[in-house]
């Protein structure tokens, strides 16, 4: 309360109002103690000082997250704090470690993710905003760490949400604790699907909620030493049973009832049909018919399908281990109940008796009796008739039809009971409990405190379980009271609180106590609820707590901590007693049905004869004693659920009921131990920031905070405070009086800021006038002189006017006389040159005709020339092709000889190989070659010979038209020279009319000649393309017969090759016979030498026939492609350039040194496997870099494709390289490393990507065949050199590099492509993560450091404060110091600056998701110099990203747009006066509606004390989310980090430059050893 000290004109306070609890206002009158406050309302009232509480006026503008934190820690405050963060759709707030949680009333997924679930997991309690994850998580890194158990207690009436606040408990312990790839099903699966289960049947409509849990219920879960959930435990607590058989309108009966009666299709077991097959199964029909639920008007829930509901609740019993057979029980015994409702009875024909009433009563009893598997008749006796044994008889007797009424209710209640308990049970059981298990987290979601019109039993014992858990409440508020404290090393004394024990005694007292005497009275047979009344009345006259009510002699009072109950004892006794009537027993312990027996076991012989009384309040004290003393040996944590409103709808906030709630759920009771204390706690920065203008001479830089503070408050004269290790503690009320006070100085301060604003305001109006008067003057007088200089422009306008008429008079006279002589001299002047056209154009015609006739004469002679010039060229051509034939002949014969020569050769050859195994069957062959090779001639001739008679027929053909030309040449000269002379050397004269039109007809002629000479020459031109063609075609035959001769040769290359294999498996024979190798020798030595002369003479012989082909006159318009010979490439011969083929004497392979008497030779697979070797020992070095290229890369490639890895079925080459690479990443912290293999592997990838192809795709294909010497004596030579000169590359006569080309790739090598991509996919993922690991610590940093700058800055200490911004700034340069180790790494290791790019945007893109939920997560980071901190720190990120250039940055800036925008968003001024639209559409684009909503309600100005956007901005943003609500995926307003890999392959092969495996100087280790000769060929 506020004292009068405190108080004064001006100062905020909180009234009480009997609608809206407290409002706030203003004093605006002080009497003594009487104040005079205007509310914001509008009303005034007159209220004593010891009734009103000061308010915070600097409270920030969106609350505070933790209610300690408040300035002024009492009621009014509390519920401002929680309606402002209602507000706001902030359903959490926090007091110290207790969790408020407020029901919205709809649905806000983005709370509760999985996004939102890592966000908190692991994050120290108050890091971030309250929340249900944050207790969870608290109370499980307790259990981990401390390895004590943990319990979470969630209370609140009904309504407020506690049901789903415990879901979303489990869910989050589930997530923490849940075991990953686990068949079936898990502990945390069943744990969270037993919700439905007990949901179904435990849960009713009530009127304060669609979804009222009617009993309590603990979760115990157990951990294992991993912290996996190893087992679960459900514990329930007092059912309501009386439900159902008594329903309230508007409420509802459980929910089981409305699923059964709605159920569709049943999955798996029944057809379309379900609906009526379920209701011919179990007779059921709609709910209005059914006595135990038509008591009541409601039958359905607003948006909920009872039919939905019903199926998930058959697939939760599945979950957790409830077999089909037992679900089918279940539901028949509910349908049972239904129908056991509905028997009625009348009276009978004897007295006190009672028959069923009527034929509907006896089908309901039939089907209760058929579902039930029990007789009918026995049944209707167990309801309407009662045994009593006596130790004479045994006595039957009959119920009345109320009695019997009664008797048919308890046994519903019983069966119902009975099922739940089953339920619960197997849930257990199937969940299974951990023995091993030493640490448990138990969820305890409990009834709240009740207190309606009319309370009964159950309200009695919930009020009962309140008072329980309010003093173990009260007694932890009081421990976290003493542990902060002591924490903060401050002198305290014992702190006084209200107990309730008196309260528990009254109740649980034994003997005395309100239970004992309950139990006591259900014993005798004859009490009532008047004698049990009366009872209470004697017991308790003079009891505090107790109270008997005026106008009652039934009810009583008691006044618990939440306030007065009365209670009715009408139904007390009955609803006390637990027992089960022995009919009922013994009837449905003879079920047929043994689900239903299960339900009802026999009884021990002890228990039947044993005379001890059970009870409903006996039983439930003893398990509240057993939960009490499980919840003491745990770590307690709270959540109260509060409920805003009861008209279950958003957006109300009733202040009255929810003080009530407070009240009632302990908060207020909290805050009143907190204020018997120290309840004002302040941190020495914001005590000093808010209390700093008391005293700034402290301030100067001399004192720490401590001191500062403490001098402060002895300054103000304070007493009673304290002074912790980092708080200042303040009494209740000291706060207002140092706000106070500092009103004051501010007040002080603001009058003299007041009166300088006014001088200047009046001084500035003082000016103002003098300035008027002025400009007043200045207009009289000019008005007078503009009178004066308008005379005087009068006058002189009138000389003017004068003076410009005499002139136009003047003007006009002399314009006439100029006008006249004019016209007379144009008159002399025409004709004049009129006379001298006409002389002109008739000397111009005459040139013309002369110039005309003159080039006519230079253009004939011009033809006459070119025409002989032509005829010459032809001739002499004519010439030069038949010498060419001649030589040709010469060189047709001469190969005739050679080929006999080489003929008798073969056939030496044969005579000494084929003596061995083989010798027939290379005989036969070699035979058919030479037959071939004979044919070949022939055609080769006949073909000759029709290209020659070709040629001769051209021949005759050109002389023909020679001929024809040489006679129209002729003509024309003749006619030219009978033409008489055109123009002669006269004078033209121009009267000779008839001598012109001479010349003009002879002009004509000639022209009508010349067309005729064009006529002939096109058709000789005609006849001459017909020879073109005749002459292509003949080519094209030619060409045909080359192909056929090339077939033949790849005939003889594969006889050639078979006789290799031959030769090489026969060595063994050639060694045994010395003589028989000596003469192999020496046939070799001659072949070799034959093979000389034959390679000259096809050379020769190619020649010829290119310069035929290329000299013939018909050839040059149509060139065709020659046959060259192809080489091999090596130093000697230098490289084939542009797939020109070079004309040299292909070089002769030689005869492989180590004979076969020296050294066996090694099998090819050995060798193979040797260099296979070596390239793994080689590639496991760093082989470092060449010309900017990787070298491993570029070797391992030249390798595979010089063995024709990428072409063969089965290979172990690629498993080994991938395993190479795999073990050189296993050592995930080595950067350097990741970066040179992700080099390597991007190289390699883009090579494969440019060579392999699939089978059977277009494009050229090399030749897979290795392209042998064109004489069969070479072939077999080239065969028997090493084996690594056998994969030297050849040019095939095509324009296309060795060093890449395509192959078609086979199985292996594909699969080897794809993974070398996967671990290109993951060296990347590994660097991307090792720098994201590197940085979070200091983006943490980052987030968390502007609490020491403010200080600093407060405080006024330059020298500090200069080195606190040095210290800032260094953890943003550490981040740019990180960027560049990982860039300038990259760079050194040649990784392609496009996969640069992508590490640093994903980089990037990850800084701003952490930075940019931390702004929404975190209220103190939402601030104006937080923003400035974090531009200064992002200002940092820009340069690098310039620094970096657009090559390895890329698009990594545009990745932090959302952190930009909302950082630019925070350090603008003047909030309030922005419009929605300029905000989403100019300062934050990239902002959701709800990211923008959660930045303006959490923004505080630390520095400017301005305020965030208006409030029409903010209802507008509500508006626009709850519109997005319905069409949006999800809402949540946090970013995701994507951690995807953000290329393809197709990407990197695009975006890198299309590259060869490149001339690099090849290892030392490789460069030693012969079988890599192809690599320093290469290099050379």
């Amino acid at each position: 309360m506020a004292t009068p000290e405190n108080v004064i004109v001006g100062s905020k306070v909180w009234v009480e109002d009997p609608e809206l609890a407290w409002v706030d206002g203003e004093v605006t009158r002080v009497n003594g103690t009487e104040l005079h406050v205007q509310t914001t309302h509008g009303k005034s009232v007159v209220t004593n000082v010891s009734k009103v509480y000061p308010k915070d006026e600097e409270a920030p503008a969106g609350g505070v997250d933790d209610m300690t934190k408040l300035a002024y820690l009492h009621e009014p405050g509390v519920l401002s704090n929680l309606a402002i963060r209602y507000s706001i759709n902030e359903i959490y707030t926090y007091t110290g470690n207790i969790l408020i949680a407020v029901n919205p009333f709809q649905r806000l997924p983005h709370l509760y993710d999985i996004h939102m679930m890592d966000q908190y997991k692991g994050a120290q309690f108050g890091e971030l905003s309250p929340h249900v994850f944050a207790i969870a998580d608290t109370s499980y890194r307790a259990m981990i760490n401390e390895g004590k158990s943990n319990s979470i207690l969630v209370s609140g009436e009904s309504g407020a949400g506690k049901t789903e606040t415990t879901k979303m408990l489990m869910r989050y312990l589930a997530y923490l604790g849940g075991r990953t790839g686990v068949e079936g099903r898990t502990v945390e699966q069943q744990v969270l699907e037993s919700n439905p289960v007990l949901e179904a049947f435990g849960n009713a409509k009530t009127l304060r909620n669609n979804n009222s849990s009617r009993f309590g219920k603990f979760v115990e879960i157990q951990f294992d030493k991993h912290g996996k959930i190893s087992g679960a435990a459900i514990r329930t607590y007092l059912l309501e049973r009386s439900r159902v058989c008594q329903v309230s309108d508007p409420e509802r009966n459980y929910h089981c009832f409305y699923l059964l009666c709605a159920a569709p299709q049943e999955v798996g077991h029944f057809q379309s049909h379900e609906t009526f097959v379920v209701r011919e199964k179990f007779k059921l029909e709609s709910p209005d018919n059914y006595h135990y639920l038509n008591q009541t008007n409601c039958y359905e829930l607003d948006g909920v399908d009872d039919g939905e509901e019903y199926l998930a609740t058959r697939r939760a019993m599945d979950v957790v281990g409830i077999s089909a057979d037992d679900q089918d029980a279940i539901f028949r015994v509910v349908a049972a109940i239904l129908h056991l409702g509905n028997i009625n009875f009348s009276k009978g024909e004897e007295v006190d008796s009672s028959v069923l009433k009527d034929e509907k009563s006896r089908f309901h009893l039939n089907t209760t009796a058929e579902l039930l598997r029990c007789d009918a008749k026995s049944l209707e006796d167990a309801l309407i008739k009662r045994v009593m044994v006596t130790p004479e008889e045994v006595i039957t007797r009959t119920l009345d039809p109320d009695s019997a009424l009664g008797s048919r209710d308890a046994l519903a209640k019983t069966v119902y009971s009975r099922l739940f308990d089953w339920l619960v049970e197997t849930i257990n059981n199937s969940i299974g409990q951990d023995p091993s298990s030493k640490c448990i987290i138990g969820v305890l979601d409990i009834y709240g405190f009740e207190s309606f019109k009319l309370n009964s039993f159950e309200q009695f014992c919930i009020n009962f379980t309140n008072e329980k858990l309010q003093q173990h409440f009260n007694q932890h508020v009081f421990k976290m009271e003493q542990e902060e404290y002591t924490k903060e090393e401050i002198n305290w004394s014992y702190i006084e609180f209200v107990d309730n024990q008196d309260v528990l005694e009254l109740i649980e007292k034994k003997p005395g106590g309100i239970i004992a005497l309950l139990d006591e009275a259900c014993m005798f047979p004859k009490s009532t609820h008047e004698t049990f009344a009366q009872k209470l009345y004697q017991t308790f006259p003079k009891n505090k707590r107790f109270q008997k009510p005026k106008l009652s002699r039934t009810n009583f009072t008691i006044a618990h901590y939440a306030g007065d109950v009365t209670y009715q004892t009408d139904l007390f006794l009955d609803k006390n007693k637990d027992y089960v009537i022995a009919e009922h027993q013994d009837l449905l312990q003879a079920s047929k049905c043994s689900f239903v027996a299960s339900l009802f076991p026999p009884l021990p012989e002890e228990t039947s004869k044993s005379s001890k009384f059970s009870s409903i309040g006996a039983r439930f004290k003893l398990q509240l004693q057993q939960l009490m003393e499980t919840l003491s040996s745990t770590e307690p944590h709270y959540i109260r659920c509060v409920k805003p409103n009861n008209v279950l709808k958003p957006a109300i906030f009733e202040n009255v009921n929810i003080l009530n709630q407070l009240r009632c759920g302990g908060v207020l009771e909290a805050i009143r131990i907190s204020c018997a204390g120290y309840p004002t706690r302040r941190t020495f920065v914001d005590f000093l920031l808010r209390f700093g203008v008391l005293a700034p001479e402290f301030l100067d830089g001399k004192y720490d905070d401590k001191v500062a503070c403490q001098k402060i408050l002895d300054k103000m004269g304070l007493k009673g405070y304290q002074i912790g290790k980092t708080k200042v503690f303040l009494r209740a009320g000291q706060m207002a009086e140092l706000d106070t006070r500092r009103a004051e100085i501010l007040g002080n301060a603001a009058r003299k800021i007041q009166r300088c604003g006014r001088t200047y305001i009046a001084r500035r109006e003082f000016i103002s006038v003098r300035n008027a008067a002025i400009r007043i003057q200045s207009c009289c007088r000019g008005v007078l002189a503009s009178k004066v200089h308008q005379e005087l422009r009068t006058q002189a306008s009138a000389i003017k006017i004068q003076k410009n008429f005499r002139r136009y008079v003047a003007r006009k006279s002399y314009g006439r006389l100029r006008l006249a002589a004019i016209s007379l001299q144009t008159g002399l002047r025409a004709m004049d040159a009129r006379n001298i056209f006409r002389y002109k154009k008739q000397t111009k015609a005459a040139i013309i005709i002369q110039a005309r006739v003159r080039c006519h004469m230079a253009y004939s002679y011009h033809k006459r020339l070119q025409k002989a010039a032509l005829v010459t060229q032809c001739g002499w051509r004519q010439r030069v092709a038949r010498k060419e034939l001649r030589s040709l002949k010469m060189a047709a014969r001469e190969t005739g000889a050679l080929k006999e020569a080489k003929d008798k050769l073969e056939k030496r050859v044969e005579e000494l190989t084929w003596r061995l195994q083989y010798e027939g069957i290379v005989h036969r062959s070699l035979t058919s070659i030479n037959f071939q090779q004979k044919n070949l001639e022939e055609e080769k001739a006949q073909e000759v010979s029709k290209l020659r008679e070709a040629m001769q027929a051209m021949q005759l053909q050109l002389e023909e038209s020679n001929g024809r030309i040489l006679k129209e040449r002729e003509a024309a000269k003749k006619a030219i020279e009978e033409a008489p002379p055109l123009v002669k050397e006269v004078p033209v004269m121009v009267e000779d009319t008839e001598k012109v039109e001479s010349l003009t007809a002879e002009i004509d002629n000639l022209k009508d000649l010349l067309q005729r000479e064009k006529e002939a020459a096109e058709e000789a031109r005609k006849a001459f393309l017909d020879t073109e063609e005749k002459n292509s075609e003949l080519l094209k035959k030619l060409e045909g017969s080359d192909d056929k001769m090339n077939q033949l040769k790849d005939i003889v290359q594969r006889m050639e090759e078979k006789l290799s294999n031959a030769e090489s498996e026969s060595q063994v024979l050639r060694q045994q016979g010395l003589e028989m190798n000596r003469k192999l020798s020496s046939a070799e030595s001659e072949i070799q030498e034959m093979t000389e002369k034959l390679k000259k003479a096809e050379s020769e012989i190619q020649a010829l026939r290119q310069q035929a082909l290329t000299m013939t006159p018909i050839a040059k318009s149509a060139p065709v492609r020659s046959k060259t010979m192809v080489i091999q490439r090596s130093p000697e011969n230098g490289h084939v350039q542009n797939g020109e083929a070079k004309q040299l004497p292909a070089p002769i392979t030689k005869i492989d040194e180590d004979s076969p008497e020296d050294k066996p030779q090694k099998s090819l697979n050995e060798k193979q496997q040797e260099f296979q070797d070596l390239l793994i020992k080689c590639i496991t070095q760093n082989l470092g870099y060449s010309k900017g290229q990787p070298v491993a890369a570029s070797v391992i490639y030249k390798c595979l494709l010089h063995w024709r890895s990428f072409e063969v079925e089965r290979t172990s080459i690629f498993d080994r390289i991938i395993q190479t690479i795999g073990s050189a990443i296993e050592v995930q912290d080595n950067n350097d490393m990741l970066a040179y293999w992700l080099s390597n592997t991007s190289s390699l990838l883009l090579l494969l990507q440019q060579t392999l192809k699939a089978t059977g795709t277009a494009g050229f294909t090399p030749q897979r065949r290795r392209t042998m010497s064109t004489s069969l004596f070479g072939r077999m030579s080239s065969l028997r050199a090493s084996p690594q000169s056998s994969g030297l590359s050849f040019l095939n006569g095509r324009p296309k590099s060795d060093d890449v080309r395509q192959v078609e790739a086979k199985y292996p090598a594909l699969l080897f492509k794809q993974q070398l991509t996967a671990f290109l996919e993951k060296i990347y993922g590994m660097i991307r993560d090792n720098l994201k690991k590197e940085i979070s610590p200091l983006l943490g940093l980052c987030i968390q450091a502007p609490r020491t700058s403010r200080a600093s800055m407060m405080k006024g200490r330059t020298q500090a404060n200069s080195g606190a911004q040095q210290a800032l700034i260094a953890h943003w340069q550490s981040i740019v110091k990180s960027l560049n180790s990982y860039l300038t790494m990259m760079k050194a290791n040649n990784v392609p600056p496009f996969l640069v790019r992508k590490v640093f945007s994903q980089i990037f893109s990850f800084v701003n998701v952490q930075l940019f939920n931390s702004l929404l997560l975190r209220r103190e980071c939402c601030s104006f110099s937080n923003g400035e901190y974090v531009k200064a720190g992002l200002a940092e990120l820009e340069q690098w990203c310039y620094d970096a250039t657009e090559e390895y940055g890329g698009s990594a800036w545009d990745e932090l747009k959302h952190i930009r925008q909302a950082v630019g968003f925070l350090v603008i001024h003047q909030k309030p006066k922005k419009t929605l639209n300029e905000i989403t559409k100019d300062l934050c684009p990239a902002l959701s509606i709800q990211q923008l909503y959660r930045i303006s309600t959490m923004y505080w100005d630390d520095k400017y004390g301005t305020h965030t956007v208006s409030s029409d901005v903010i209802s507008c943003m509500r508006v626009q989310m709850t519109e997005d609500a319905n069409t949006a995926v999800t809402n949540s307003f946090l970013l995701d980090d994507d951690s995807s890999i953000p290329f393809s392959l197709d990407d990197i092969s695009s975006s890198m430059q299309q590259q060869g495996a490149g001339d690099i100087d090849p290892p030392e280790l490789l460069r030693e050893h012969s079988g890599f000769s192809f690599l320093i060929q290469h290099s050379e």
